[in-house]
């Protein structure tokens, strides 16, 4: 049962960020010409930029219906009905006429909305089943497995424009040619909802789901987190919010900056996108294994370092050259993925079973409607006021406030997760350094 939720948990995280990459990289190229055009060029790519940030507002509100539901109802149902929701919206995006005015472009948003809504549900989720179904003992590298998903699907997803604008014509290409990546969604969809009906519901819930505690639970779940565990939501929120802000800052907003700003073609910019996130598949593994032996927050510290140092570099060095750029670019991207790798065990060790659905869905996509989703709006922004060098001071910023974030988190690789519960019993992180009663 662990290697099924590990298998479906990376294809459900392959399709969500697969189609939030493809959109992200036509959201920077192509959408504004398609859907924005009569809005001139800086306010079709402000537009654009903007429904790509629609996705992430959705976001919090799947949080708490689907936190909600699965903690009172089980991580299996709300596992389903993300699937299909998330793949959709990604087919229905494929099939949108273009240069249709704003009934579109609406219409666009719409399904950009629904997205995000079920996403806020599918990420957490899918981490979830594999945190709760594995051995601590591994925990860290099995959820690693879920975040593999991330990187994967930046690689097909770049992968599948370069190949389809390479060998298509431009009017090919804007005229069907982007629709195939929302398209073959359908495949992944299939694979994972055929994983899923083979899936059991976590020893976690079932454990906690006598009479009492689903009463308990009804109470406590959903928005209720916010009242019960303030303090470890807006300390998750901050912590993540430094590798979110920086990875959408180079993989969005980069396919804009580097042809504007160096003089780098399109198509160049994309292969190495590419090729970083291929890299930094290896990282995100390596995280997750090194956090089961020295702690999820020493990872945390590592990833963020490296990262501080590759947007410094990124805004200071990058050029035309893209052997160095490549470099740099590598070097943020594989910083983000080694933290990343223990995102999920640190994020589910914070939480209760009663809530813990809750409180990581909630954490973790309000980190992405404060730091992902206006990532490349505010960063044409602040270039258009103060120029690259303001942007790059203020994701620096960010990511020191990540840094203080993580020392205020629990260090629980000791946990054992069924047996953590808002009474108390057996909540106590046996053994790990650091270690706080939950807040």
């Amino acid at each position: 049962m662990e290697t099924r939720a590990v298998v479906s948990g990376t294809l459900g995280s392959a399709l969500e960020y697969f189609d939030f990459a493809v959109y992200g990289a036509l959201a920077a190229t192509l959408f504004p010409v398609l859907f924005f055009h009569s809005l001139g060029s800086t306010g079709a790519l402000l537009a654009s930029f903007a429904t790509f940030g629609v996705g992430f507002v959705a976001r919090p509100v799947g949080a708490v219906v689907f936190g909600h539901l699965g903690d009172r109802h089980g991580r299996k149902p709300v596992l389903f009905a993300t699937l299909i929701l998330m793949g959709g919206s990604s087919i229905l995006i494929g099939f949108l006429p273009t240069g249709q005015g704003f009934g579109i472009a609406a219409v666009l948003v719409g399904l950009r909305f629904v997205q995000g809504f079920s996403l806020g549900g599918e990420a957490i989720g899918n981490q979830l089943m594999t945190m709760e179904h594995g051995d601590k003992s591994r925990r860290g590298l099995l959820g690693s497995f879920i975040i593999v998903g991330s990187p994967v699907s930046q690689v097909l997803a770049n992968l599948a424009l370069v190949v389809l604008s390479a060998t298509l014509s431009q009017e090919q290409f804007e005229s069907w040619g982007w629709r195939v990546p929302f398209l073959g969604s359908i495949l992944i969809v299939v694979v994972a909802v055929f994983i899923r009906t083979k899936l059991e519901e976590t020893p976690a819930f079932v454990v906690n789901s006598t009479v009492e505690q689903k009463i308990e639970k009804s109470r406590s779940a959903g928005l209720s987190v916010l009242k019960t565990h303030p303090r470890k939501v807006f300390m998750l929120t901050l912590a993540w919010g430094g590798s979110s802000l920086s990875f959408y800052l180079i993989a969005v907003y980069g396919l804009s900056y580097l042809p504007s700003e160096t003089g780098m073609s399109s198509q160049t910019a994309f292969v190495i996108l590419m090729t970083a996130n291929g890299v930094s598949i290896l990282f995100s593994i390596a995280g997750g294994w090194v956090c089961d032996r020295i702690g999820r927050r020493k990872v945390f510290y590592i990833g963020l370092a490296s990262c501080f140092a590759g947007i410094l570099l990124f805004f200071t060095l990058a050029s035309a050259n893209a052997l160095v750029t490549g470099l740099i670019v590598t070097l943020v991207l594989c910083s983000i993925q080694f933290l990343s790798g223990a995102q999920p065990a640190l994020f589910a060790e914070q939480f209760p079973t009663e809530v813990r659905f809750s409180g990581a869905a909630m954490s973790h996509t309000f980190a992405n409607l404060i730091f992902s989703a206006p990532a490349p709006f505010v960063a044409a922004a602040l270039a258009a006021v103060g120029g690259t060098s303001l942007v790059m001071v203020f994701t620096l910023a960010v990511i020191v406030g990540s840094v203080y974030a993580v020392s205020n988190l629990d260090e629980g690789r000791h946990i054992e997760l069924a047996e953590y519960t808002t009474d108390g019993v057996a909540a106590t992180v046996h053994g790990a350094a650091g270690a706080r009663p939950a807040l």
